[in-house]
């Protein structure tokens, strides 16, 4: 059986009497892909902040196998405008203390094709900060990635360039869960579809198997 690398149980969250998430179950798997879907306010990048850790749930509990590392791309972009995409990863690689920081910034810049981009990020295209955000997700080599909208504003081949990488981390057993509005981009991708509505879970099974009309 796969190993289960990231874990939830009962995992809900409000804003004083707002519920933005009911108690919900997840388990994220090696080797896996899940496709989380949703109209807007649905709560999937609710989830996935406290999958990430960057938000405490109002009840229940995330554990992580040991040594997962998880990595998260946000859909808003937490980047500094006057650096260029080569210090804002290293200062991310040093807050985050990895070892040998500068590797893996150019491991993760290259992964995005950054590689030669010395301008500041306030310079740069939407699609190429979109890359960058990306290249933050992908600095400690995650066992699980964590995606918010990670298509938006990237274009045919920047895409085609994503699902490689994540084909590559699947492969070596790792786990992703990316949020997309998109059900022809979930079932070309996922392995497994979670979709929310009004915070709490709509549709758990096979991309496949999901029909939009049932929302």
């Amino acid at each position: 059986m796969p190993a289960v690398l990231l874990s939830a149980r009962r995992i809900g969250r409000r804003f004083g009497r707002r519920v933005v998430l009911e108690p919900i179950d997840l388990d994220l798997v090696e080797g896996e892909v899940v496709a989380l879907g949703g109209p807007n306010g649905a709560g999937k990048s609710t989830l996935l902040a406290i999958l990430a850790g960057a938000l405490a749930p109002s009840a229940g509990t995330v554990a992580g196998a040991d040594p997962a590392r998880v990595g998260w791309m946000p859909q808003q972009p937490a980047l500094y405008r006057r650096l260029t995409p080569r210090e804002n990863l290293d200062l991310f690689a040093r807050l985050a203390r990895l070892g040998e920081p500068a590797a893996a910034v150019e491991r993760a810049l290259e992964a995005v094709g950054l590689e030669e981009e010395e301008r500041r990020t306030g310079e740069l295209s939407v699609g190429n900060v979109q890359r960058l955000n990306l290249a933050i997700g992908l600095l400690g080599e995650p066992d699980v990635l964590l995606l918010d909208e990670p298509t938006a504003s990237l274009d045919v081949a920047h895409r085609q360039s994503l699902w490689r990488l994540v084909g590559r981390l699947r492969e070596r057993g790792g786990a992703v869960l990316f949020a997309t509005h998109n059900l022809e981009e979930a079932r070309r991708s996922a392995d497994r579809l979670l979709v929310l509505q009004e915070g709490a879970v709509l549709y758990e099974g096979r991309p496949d198997g999901f029909r939009e009309d049932v929302t």
